[in-house]
């Protein structure tokens, strides 16, 4: 079985490197070629490699690395930063690197949050698309809009778990709709240890540490799933600190105290992750319906001796059955009687006919019986 960590935070660039690659988009080709490419910086390297080290023992095998951004994606000012992280992270067997994007949306964002179809060269490099909604309005935005099946379709809904309170209400019709158009609703449980790498920490409105994020968490938690039922419920971590991290059976214990099954929490790491893998590559498709066809043509060789063997299985079959028409006479057509008993149809059918009227004739038929037992009986009066 592959266990999946959908959400492995990146550590955010500084400044500096982050005001050189805007300016270089903004500069002349010269400028391009002179400015230094986007890279991380050694330490930042090292402590993604022994955290990606440390989820490969505890048995994870699909990691997405994911970049967080506030409010509204601005082409001007925007810059993928996992592309230049994957080239320096090294290869290692049987392991899935995915690019993930969350977008964290607050009441600047109502009006629009950058996705539109002007930019969708800026995510089309992305495997995930997330939204982490913390508004009634963007929340119901994410259910129904953004996960309609377009090429900027988002598969991911992060829930804000660790504020004092969830900001919107978990309406049945949102949920509904959200998980048939194929979107999942992620649960990170970094916040019931704590909270500490929680975007949803910069906030505005507040996100609480420690304590607090552990009893927000579990209250809202617990609400997600009660309204969902256990479908369509994603964990994944979002931990910055090793020391954070849990095996995949943990994290399936720590989500039957939700009031779901074991089957459920064990899905909600394995079976849902892979499927929403394989539904996000739909958004390269028309409408996430279609895809590019593929005739596969058998060889010739194989095709011969498929038809030799299919005639040689049809040929005993064909003699049995003429062997069987052989043997079968035609037999008289026959009638089953009032009484059960079958008799012949073609035998006597002219005697029958005359039998019957002779038997008219002379009265000895049922009604002639009948006339005879009314004329035997003695008058009345």
């Amino acid at each position: 079985m592959m266990f999946a960590d959908l959400n492995v935070p990146v550590p955010t660039l500084s400044r500096q490197q982050a005001s050189q690659a805007a300016s270089s988009k903004k500069g002349k080709a010269k400028q391009d070629q002179n400015a230094p490419p986007l890279a991380f910086t050694p330490a930042q390297v090292v402590a993604i490699e022994s955290r990606i080290d440390l989820l490969v023992h505890l048995g994870y095998t699909i990691f997405a690395f994911n970049q967080t951004i506030e409010r509204k994606v601005d082409p001007k000012t925007f810059v993928n930063t996992l592309d230049a992280l994957l080239p320096q992270l090294r290869k290692r067997a049987g392991v899935v690197y995915l690019k993930r994007l969350t977008i964290v949306l607050d009441e600047d964002s109502e009006k629009g949050f950058g996705l539109t179809n002007a930019n969708s060269a800026l995510f089309a490099p992305y495997d995930l698309l997330a939204l982490l909604p913390t508004t009634a309005t963007s929340f119901s935005l994410a259910c129904l809009t953004h996960t309609q099946p377009t090429p900027l379709t988002t598969h991911i809904i992060s829930l804000p778990l660790t504020l004092p309170r969830l900001p919107f209400n978990l309406k049945h019709t949102l949920i509904r709709t959200a998980l048939k158009n194929g979107a999942v609703f992620e649960i990170n449980y970094v916040g019931a240890l704590g909270g500490e790498g929680d975007p949803v920490l910069s906030v505005p409105s507040g996100g609480e540490g420690g304590a607090g994020a552990k009893r927000n968490w579990w209250a809202a938690a617990r609400e997600v799933a009660r309204v969902t039922k256990g479908k369509g419920i994603l964990v994944s971590g979002g931990v910055f600190n090793e020391a954070d991290l849990r095996a995949p059976r943990d994290v399936a214990n720590l989500i039957t105290v939700l009031g779901v099954s074991q089957d459920v929490a064990h899905d909600a790491s394995t079976k849902v992750a892979q499927s929403l893998v394989l539904r996000a590559q739909t958004r390269r498709t028309y409408r996430s319906v279609f895809s590019e066809p593929k005739v596969v043509l058998p060889s010739t060789d194989a095709g011969e001796t498929a038809s030799q063997s299919a005639a040689a299985n049809a040929e005993p079959e064909h003699s049995e059955r003429m062997q069987i028409e052989e043997s079968t006479e035609p037999t008289a057509p026959c009638a089953i009687s009032t009484n059960g008993k079958k008799r012949a149809l073609d035998q006597g059918l002219q005697g029958g006919v005359e039998s019957t009227d002779q038997s008219k004739k002379d009265g000895t038929g049922e009604g002639g019986a009948r006339k005879k037992k009314k004329k035997n009986r003695p008058s009345q009066g």
